[in-house]
């Protein structure tokens, strides 16, 4: 028909403008709450969605954590082998933590492994009185120092992350700190690329670790979830002498959060740097999201996950859209025989398989240990506690532990010793993590009740080491 209204030579040429109308070359998206992807060299922007949309920081928080103590390094305040005392300020923190009990020295070394790779809260404010002498010393370094970044819609309010709504960063912002660390300091690079850390007897694992051993060219940086936040990360690629950044805030989960970054590296590889500079983006899109947010963003099934992250279903050229409509996972397709286990289980191996790739490096966890510290860290005394921020309670998570401490103070009734009140509410209240009462974690509980909302298992704890005979505390 085209060949005998416009001639055979005609056709085609006609044809492929207008299947273009409707055929739309462009990536596929999760719903992610706010990423961006930048150069590493030169801060170009490749890609990006809400990147000056206010965000929680959550754990992404310890990178300018760890900024600030390199700065110090370099400025000759402390060393590497500067000693680090776990106060009773710093032993407070709730999960995830070491759980050292007071007085245990370490190396400044050991804790920035320890906050890059495993993420401890209680090792983060103790780094942070090493450093500065106070927790809220600190803090106003920080804030200083994401001022003099131009980290223009980022305060700090605690050195690691833990809930607090005043806490808020964007998209933007953490690629400037992120470029900023592993450009100011290239020794960072060497701290935060390993996937666990083995400490005595115990391995403690990373959660950025399958994208370090499964993605080609990976070598960091930093991942974080609170409630408020969702899922987030910080992470670097490097291929063929080209260095990507990417900063996603919101996923549903840790797999997906993973599984997002390798599929935006993979096509902003595929892509220039022709974009502006992330310095440029300015202004502020939009404000963090509500309470809860981890309840509303709900975690993809396997078969959803599968939908929008398998690579074999990837072309390589970074996705066709139909008429201009973005692929929906609960819509696709999806043979699941080919990653469901015998007893209909999904198998996990190969899904990791076919949405990340295999694993390319062996996973060997970084040993540490509390090191040989030189001196004692001055900790200022004058600095009254209620002047260190603490977090601000999850109004949420404040009424499940109002109703949940009426349930475990309630009278019996009757025969039965049934609470009246857990007959009422049985069913309905989500379950508190109690894992501040574990042994070896030395937590204030009344302190830990309002930040604890993480997921169950998310939280670890490690013994505390017995003293050594040889060395003195």
């Amino acid at each position: 028909m085209y060949a005998s209204l416009f001639g055979r030579r005609s056709a085609l040429p006609i044809l492929a403008a207008t299947l273009g109308l409707f055929l739309i070359a462009a990536p596929v998206r999760a719903e992610i709450g706010t990423y961006i992807l930048v150069d590493a060299r030169n801060g170009a922007v490749v890609d990006q969605k809400n990147a000056t949309r206010k965000w929680y920081p959550a754990s992404l928080t310890k990178m300018m954590t760890a900024y600030v103590t390199f700065k110090a390094i370099r400025e000759g305040r402390v060393a590497l082998d500067s000693a680090v005392v776990q106060s009773k300020n710093s032993a407070a923190e709730p999960p995830s933590k070491m759980g050292f009990k007071v007085g245990t020295k370490f190396t400044i070394d050991t804790a920035l492994k320890i906050i890059l790779i495993k993420s401890a809260n209680d090792v983060s404010v103790a780094l942070g009185e090493a450093v500065s002498g106070s927790e809220s010393a600190f803090l106003a370094e920080m804030n200083a120092e994401a001022r003099r970044l131009g980290m223009t819609n980022t305060r700090f309010t605690n050195p690691h992350g833990l809930p607090d709504n005043r806490q808020v960063t964007t998209a933007r912002d953490m690629a400037i700190l992120a470029m900023a660390l592993r450009a100011d300091f290239p020794e960072s690079r060497e701290f935060y690329k390993h996937p666990g850390i083995r400490f005595g007897k115990k391995t403690l694992r990373s959660a950025n670790r399958e994208f370090l051993l499964r993605v080609p060219g990976a070598n960091g940086m930093k991942t974080g979830y609170i409630c408020n936040s969702g899922f987030n990360v910080a992470s670097s690629v490097t291929r063929r002498g080209r260095t990507l950044i990417a900063i996603i805030m919101g996923a549903s989960s840790g797999l997906e959060r993973t599984a997002f970054a390798r599929q935006l590296f993979d096509e902003g590889f595929r892509k220039g740097s022709r974009g502006q500079n992330v310095k440029s983006l300015s202004g502020s899109s939009g404000n963090p999201p509500a309470d809860g947010y981890c309840r509303r963003n709900k975690k993809l099934s396997s078969k959803q996950y599968m939908a929008r992250y398998d690579m074999q279903n990837e072309p390589s050229g970074g996705g066709l859209l139909f008429f201009g409509k973005q692929k929906n996972p609960k819509e696709v397709k999806v043979d699941t025989s080919s990653f469901t286990k015998s007893n209909g289980k999904p198998d996990w191996a190969k899904i990791l398989d076919r949405t990340l790739g295999p694993r390319r490096v062996a996973y060997k966890p970084l040993p540490v240990g509390l090191g040989n510290p030189k001196g004692t860290p001055v900790v200022s005394a004058s600095v009254p506690a209620e002047d260190i921020p603490l977090p601000t309670a999850n109004p949420i998570r404040l009424a499940e532990i109002k109703i949940r401490n009426q349930l475990q103070t309630a009278q019996p009734i009757g025969t039965t010793g049934t609470p009246q009140t857990a007959q009422a509410g049985a069913g309905s209240i989500p379950q508190v993590e109690a894992t501040a009462q574990r042994p070896g974690s030395a937590v204030d509980t009344s302190r830990t009740a309002p930040g604890s909302i993480f997921r169950k298992g998310l939280d670890f704890t490690v013994p505390v080491p017995a003293p050594s005979p040889s060395r003195s505390n």
